[in-house]
């Protein structure tokens, strides 16, 4: 420290005068302007306004402690430009500011131009004929801030009554800058709370657009919920219909980038002469027929999240470009020659074996880890159950509606054909599948005749009596034989509740009902 320059006042004599005046109104007008409102924002213009006007300082500086202890920076100014203030940023117990948060003791330099202490960091210039004197704001023993002049050097009794004035400035500042924080502090566990019942939701209940109830979909849920609010990569994994791109957009929907764009990538439809344009953009000229710049997918999901569905498909040679993209946060257009800024959250789709195809040297190993940070891996159709049946329906009230029939009923003989079905298509294939079946339903049923031939039997099952079946009875015959008869002996345990009968054979209801009409097995009307 240049001890001639730097001195530490714990308090001064007051002056007379028309000094004195000024001082008196200098805390009334700040007593004012914080009685009106202590909320920091809307104040410090007004409190830095009346220390100009009436100590002759025009410049001025309120720093803030950010909350890990250790950064401090501007928040807000008079007489410095935004350029200068955004460069005043320090590190406690670093120059004049840090050492006067630190130590909660005000400092006084004298002649700026001769100070090791004074940093300068605002470039705003050292000079022999100006002194800086900055005081702590702290709320008992706890340092939030600082206040700091920039004024007329003088003689010491001067600059340390200027100094007593800031810190009796600084305690008023103080009540308008705890408010501040608490207001701060609500609204950041405002957020968090409503993050956190988002995510509850998700995991909770099915994502908006999304159909099922079953344990492997529960799952799926619960992984929506935890991945939402994070920024990380999401790799979802899936065969071909079953509903990634619902999965990424209820992904989106239910993370921090809700508001912004979502924007679907579909690789597989694109030429590879395409790709490259299509992800990145170009400018105009890039290439042959480039007559206007494009701005490209990355650059119409910035801040919002970009959906790379059936990503297997991307070239080797863009793959390397998409891997820059991802670690740099930037990307250059086809054609052009700066960066742009990429804000962009990535989701990618695919139902190939992306490890399989890096061992084969036909997927970048390092684009492959980079895209499976958190991999949510959809189930079949196959595999989830009673899903089949609430899908069935939710199709068949879609396009009724949109046809503008009255929703036929699902025959339960075609809900038995639907759970037996193994799905290759998924729910894709389902959906097509009960949309047909819409056209072709008569009577207000939807009955196995209007169902394609692959979900159909070569001829009708037989009834048995729910003891062994005779010699030469088919496996289809056997197995209805078998069904018939738990569900019988499940209804007379419960002289005829469905509900209780499902419970007892870990099913629904529902399908208690479609099986025991299918078999003719009376049950209690509820």
């Amino acid at each position: 420290m240049d001890v001639p320059h730097e001195t530490t006042y714990g308090g001064a004599d007051s002056q007379a005068g028309s000094r004195h005046a000024r001082e008196l109104r200098l805390l009334q007008e700040i007593s004012e302007t914080v009685d009106r409102t202590i909320d920091l924002r809307t104040v410090t213009e007004p409190i830095l306004e009346s220390i100009a006007r009436n100590l002759g300082c025009e410049r001025s500086i309120i720093t803030l402690l950010a909350r890990d202890g250790e950064s401090i920076w501007i928040d807000a100014s008079r007489g410095l430009t935004p350029e200068q203030a955004s460069h005043g940023r320090y590190r406690l117990g670093e120059g004049v500011v840090g050492r006067v948060i630190q130590s909660g003791e005000p400092l006084v330099v004298s002649n700026t131009a001769e100070s090791s202490v004074f940093l300068n960091r605002t470039g705003s210039g050292r000079d022999p004929n100006t002194a800086f004197i900055c005081v702590p704001i702290r709320e008992q023993e706890k340092a939030l801030g600082a206040l700091a002049v920039y004024r007329p050097a003088g003689p010491g009794g001067e600059l340390a009554e200027t100094a007593r004035i800031l810190q009796i400035a600084a305690s008023m500042i103080a009540r308008a800058l705890l408010l501040r924080r608490d207001l701060q502090d609500a609204h950041e566990s405002l957020v968090a709370e409503n993050r956190r019942l988002r995510a509850e939701l998700v995991r909770k209940t099915p994502p908006q657009g999304i159909i099922g109830s079953s344990p492997a979909m529960q799952r799926v849920y619960a992984e929506i919920g935890k991945v939402a609010p994070t920024g990380a990569t999401v790799l979802i994994l899936g065969g071909t219909g079953t509903g990634k791109e619902l999965v990424a957009r209820a992904i989106h929907d239910a993370s921090p980038r809700a508001a912004g764009p979502f924007v679907a990538v579909h690789c597989a439809a694109l030429p590879e002469s395409l790709i490259e344009s299509e992800l990145f953009g170009h400018v105009k000229g890039a290439f042959t027929g480039a007559e206007s710049e494009h701005k490209g997918r990355f650059g119409m999901a910035h801040g919002g999240t970009l959906f790379l569905d059936e990503a297997g498909e991307i070239p080797l040679s863009v793959q390397a470009k998409l891997l820059r993209v991802i670690q740099e946060r930037a990307f250059v257009p086809v054609g052009g020659e700066h960066p742009v800024e990429s804000d962009v959250r990535i989701i990618a789709a695919t139902h190939r074996d992306l490890a399989g195809m890096c061992a084969e040297g036909r997927f970048r190993e390092d684009l492959y880890y980079r895209l499976n940070v958190f991999p949510i891996r959809l189930p079949p159709l196959s595999e989830r159950g009673n899903d089949i049946l609430l899908l069935a329906d939710h199709f068949i009230e879609k396009y009724s509606k949109e046809w503008n029939r009255r929703p036929p009923r699902l025959a339960p003989e075609s809900a038995d054909l639907l759970l037996r079905h193994t799905w290759p298509g998924n729910v894709r294939e389902l959906e097509n599948c009960m949309e047909r079946a819409l056209l072709l339903a008569q009577d207000g049923e939807i009955a196995p005749a209007t169902l394609p031939e692959g979900l159909r039997p070569p001829a009708a099952l037989p009834q048995t009596d729910g003891g062994v079946p005779p010699e030469g009875t088919t496996l289809d015959a056997a197995v209805a034989a078998v069904e018939r008869a738990m569900i019988a002996r499940a209804l007379e345990k419960t002289k005829g509740n469905t509900a209780a009968a499902a419970r007892l054979l870990s099913t629904t209801s529902r399908i208690i009902s479609y099986k025991a009409r299918k078999h003719g097995i009376a049950v209690r009307r509820e």
